[in-house]
């Protein structure tokens, strides 16, 4: 694996942003090879970009600074449309949240950003491979997927980095490589799908969020659950709400409101924060405040890969 010349980018921004915290949501699990936080804090991520793959590493070098070295084809590419990542274009002025909870933890985080890759199939993979599974079960399903099919992360990437498949290699992924990475053939059969059609999927980039949920929405078996989680990494959607998600409600209700909520509840619940519901989760969650009562065992992981 050649390095190469790396590019470098420092952003000195308006405001401040936790580039660590505003990526976090791409790392699939502790062990996801695509991203890769290193002890001295800096974030590494290895994906495809349409001029071609690369790898970039971001640091903190202040609170309104951000430092970035990237590698590979996609390098400038990368650099050019760091900041629209980091949603640095997002006025969220009109967000002032009346829930004391939520309140504070925009106080404490106001350098928490929103994320827009722009590489909507990069996020739908991982999404439907987390479809009605323990994440433990999808993150290895992801990692065995992406270091049998993905390529090496171009530069001097932290050992075990890849990127992840293009869509037309998914395409042609066996079903008996799915089945040994414990994907039942509901989830691989819409990952193909979705392969087929990749184009048209990022075309959602450009769109309105209606429309851009009803185009992924379009791919059989991506319901609202996947879409959302697509368009809050993918989109810069902060108003992406993951309906459907087995601990999401009522997280949210013993959170705010010190008893649980079904779905129909969550969704009446937070109206009035639109359009600005998943980035108040968002909030709560890296303050540490979204939490519920333990009252049993925790979801069994489920092995697909033998029967």
């Amino acid at each position: 694996m050649g390095s190469g010349a790396a590019l470098e980018r420092s952003l000195r921004l308006d405001s401040p942003v936790n580039v660590a915290l505003t990526l976090a949501p791409l790392q699939r699990g502790g062990s996801d090879p695509c991203q890769r936080r290193t002890p001295d804090g800096a974030v590494w991520r290895a994906s495809r970009m349409p001029s071609g793959t690369v790898t970039f590493r971001a640091t903190q070098a202040g609170r309104n600074v951000v430092d970035v070295r990237a590698w590979g084809e996609g390098s400038e590419e990368l650099l050019d449309g760091f900041p629209k990542m980091l949603c640095l274009d997002d006025d969220h002025s009109d967000f002032v949240p009346a829930h004391p909870k939520i309140a504070e933890a925009h106080r404490r985080f106001p350098d928490l950003r929103m994320l827009r890759t722009g590489r909507v199939f990069e996020s739908l993979v991982p999404a439907v491979l987390e479809q009605k599974v323990h994440g433990i079960a999808a993150w290895a399903s992801w990692r065995q997927l992406v270091r049998r099919f993905g390529e090496r992360a171009p530069g001097p990437a932290p050992h075990g980095m890849f990127v992840s498949p293009s869509a037309e290699t998914w395409r042609y992924v066996p079903s008996w490589e799915f089945h040994r990475a414990n994907v039942d053939p509901r989830r691989a059969k819409t990952i193909v799908t979705a392969a087929r059609i990749a184009d048209r999927l990022e075309e959602a980039v450009g769109m309105n969020r209606v429309d851009a949920e009803a185009r992924l929405r379009s791919v059989p078996g991506i319901g609202i659950w996947t879409a959302a989680e697509i368009a809050q990494r993918a989109l810069g959607d902060s108003d992406a709400v993951s309906v459907g998600d087995f601990h999401l409600a009522a997280l949210v209700g013993w959170t705010l409101l010190g008893r649980p909520l079904d779905d129909d509840g969550m969704v009446e619940y937070l109206e009035p924060l639109r359009p600005h519901r998943y980035r108040a989760i968002r909030l709560l969650e890296v303050a540490g405040f979204a939490t519920k009562p333990k009252f049993g065992p925790r979801t069994a992981v489920t092995d697909h890969s033998w029967h």
